[in-house]
């Protein structure tokens, strides 16, 4: 299979203390990843080194082929689609643009519409908004909807260029359970189809790892604690050592549900 991503010996260093510790890592066409770690664990970190936006003091990373220092970050990027809360921090000032309309938006990855869409745009953003359940809120404008209808209206923004990856990166902040669920379950329908986009999604929620995915890195103080096929890298040992607490997996549905063992080390966190 072809490598999506490589990263090799990459390390980053910032204001003299490194964030990110010699990670080895291969992601594959036709694979999804979660990648999963504690708060400081250094997940978002290494979204900033995949997309560019911050560089690696050394080692080697390779996205779609192209070996950043060799290539164009810029054309790299829009072959991804994105989805996070600073994306929509930057929407504050738009609550008056429907739900279609930052769905649409997506196309040229602007915050706004700023160009002309193609009626096949047009299409493709009613298309995706009835895909993810929007049928009803369609023409509602982006303050009006709920918090569940927020993210799955710019989790639709993400797919609307027919990315080659999708990041996702800890998208059920503020969702009440069932909006999660719904959300989590918007997520599977889509990856699970054959030839859909690759798949990172970055949380600290192990039961958020849906059936799609089908491997995960897992990360603790920047470096990769294990990386592989989800059942291996889920497991009691390396989920209690990467958040420093004792911890039991149950699989219910191809779905891993925790359980903290013991409660009496929970409060010297």
């Amino acid at each position: 299979m072809v490598n999506v991503i490589k990263l090799e010996g990459v390390n980053w260093e910032r204001d003299q203390k490194r964030i990110i510790q010699n990670i080895q890592w291969e992601v594959k066409s036709g694979e999804h990843w979660a990648i999963l770690g504690a708060n400081g664990s250094g997940k978002t970190s290494l979204l900033k080194l995949i997309t560019g936006y911050e560089w690696a003091t050394n080692g080697k990373i390779t996205v779609f082929g192209e070996q950043f220092g060799q290539t164009s970050i810029l054309e790299i990027r829009k072959r991804i689609g994105w989805l996070s809360a600073s994306l929509e921090e930057r929407h504050r000032h738009y609550n008056g643009l429907t739900c279609v309309d930052i769905i649409a938006s997506g196309r040229h990855a602007s915050i706004g519409i700023h160009e002309e869409l193609s009626d096949h745009d047009v299409e493709r953003a009613y298309m995706l908004a009835d895909q993810m359940g929007l049928s009803k809120v369609k023409e509602a404008q982006l303050g009006t909807l709920s918090q569940g209808e927020r993210k799955k209206t710019f989790y639709a923004r993400a797919l609307m260029a027919a990315p080659e990856m999708v990041i996702v990166d800890e998208p059920t902040s503020g969702l009440d359970l069932l909006a999660r669920e719904q959300f989590l379950n918007q997520l599977h329908t889509h990856h699970q189809k054959e030839r859909s986009p690759t798949l990172l999604y970055v949380t600290h929620y192990p039961e958020e790892i849906v059936p799609a995915v089908t491997h995960v890195l897992l990360l603790k103080n920047g470096e990769a604690l294990a990386a592989g096929p989800k059942k291996e890298v889920l497991t009691n040992d390396y989920l209690s050592e990467a958040f420093d607490v004792p911890i039991h997996v149950a699989w219910r549905d191809e779905r891993p549900w925790i359980q903290i063992s013991s409660l009496e080390n929970i409060g010297s966190k």
